[in-house]
């Protein structure tokens, strides 16, 4: 089977792979579509996300869409050819966590395509993948695979909806328009939010914003002390662009006693102004990954949450290289999605 794995900073290859047996309990799934997320390109870029380094090749991957290829060792009612969708974690259901019901913040938690343990977990970029039962999310009939491989990112910003609150009626800011804070743009509307406000320094993700009903602001031609004027008051702030100036106007944005969910990811952390959180009584959220969210993304995405818009490009899998390079940059992009139907031979 071909497979798109990351050997080392800048070095990625469509390779041939061994496909996985059939296992007792699994599932083989015929990969469909994957959405190339900024992990991704933080791996085949820095050889690295964070402190989860490269230490071996690790096929990239975990947003994907897919059809069943053999349930015969399963568990499940499912019929080869069926649509599905797999969610990318693996709890250990030991930790204090995880006997909370918060699996998603597990202590021991591996997840597709990751370097955060060794032997690495290996990702779903790949013609063939082997699930558990209970990874597998049946997709409704009708809803398209290429509208599915959404459904981990949206299960992400559904995650930081839930953590937010009930948005319906509320003042909502996204900071930071890419893939992950569009779908939290869609998905505030459609839960009812009386407005929303998205904010990038790009224009084309600003396009997007708009595109999907948000009032948008460009806070690079807007002096950082207006930001707050021009944005709020607003009373729940989602923090997407993992920057320091998009929480400082987050922060800012925010009515007294509101809530700011951080979900961007900032390599070596992000100063915060303490000050402003303990003056305003702000309530800070963090937000992780996901949970059942994924079942709630695609009921969304069936009964047709606006994401057109949010795909940008897709990409036959023999060219996962410029499916990388588009995906890193906002100004050309939105969400990449690679083409596994494609037949293009191994590079």
């Amino acid at each position: 089977m071909r497979a798109v794995v990351v050997h080392a900073a800048g070095d990625v290859r469509v390779e041939e792979r061994s496909s996985p047996p059939s296992k007792s309990g699994h599932v083989l799934l015929r990969v469909a579509f994957g959405g190339v997320c900024g992990s991704d390109v933080h791996y085949w870029r820095h050889g690295r996300v964070g402190d989860f380094v490269l230490r071996e090749p690790l096929v990239l991957g975990h947003e994907i869409s897919a059809t069943v290829l053999d349930a015969s060792n399963s568990n499940l009612d499912l019929c080869e050819g069926q649509a599905v969708t797999a969610h990318p974690a693996s709890p250990c259901g030991a930790c204090a966590p995880c006997r909370a019901g918060h699996p998603n913040v597990c202590e021991q938690g591996r997840y597709f395509g990751s370097a955060a343990y060794f032997p690495h977990v290996q990702g779903a970029f790949a013609d063939v993948l082997m699930v558990r039962d209970d990874q597998v999310v049946p997709l409704p009939e009708g809803l398209s695979l290429h509208h599915a491989a959404l459904a981990e990112p949206l299960g992400v910003a559904l995650h930081a909806l839930h953590r937010a609150g009930d948005v319906a009626g509320q003042r909502v800011l996204v900071s930071g328009c890419g893939p992950i804070g569009a779908l939290a743009v869609a998905a505030a509307i459609a839960r009812g939010a009386a407005e929303v406000v998205a904010t990038d320094i790009a224009a084309a993700a600003l396009d997007v914003g708009t595109a999907l009903g948000a009032r948008t602001v460009n806070v690079a031609e807007v002096p950082a002390e207006e930001h707050a004027a021009v944005i709020g008051p607003v009373d729940i702030a989602v923090e997407n662009s993992g920057s320091g100036a998009g929480l400082r106007t987050a922060l800012t944005s925010l009515t007294r006693r509101r809530v700011l969910v951080p979900l961007g990811l900032a390599p070596g952390g992000i100063e915060v102004p303490m000050a402003t959180v303990v003056a305003r009584e702000i309530t800070v959220r963090g937000s992780f990954r996901f949970d059942t969210e994924i079942v709630e993304a695609v009921r969304m995405l069936n009964e047709g949450l606006p994401v057109d818009h949010i795909i940008s490009h897709v990409i036959g899998v023999g060219e996962a290289a410029t499916a990388l390079e588009l995906a890193a940059d906002p100004a050309r992009s939105c969400k990449v999605l690679l083409d596994l139907t494609d037949q293009s031979k191994v590079l």
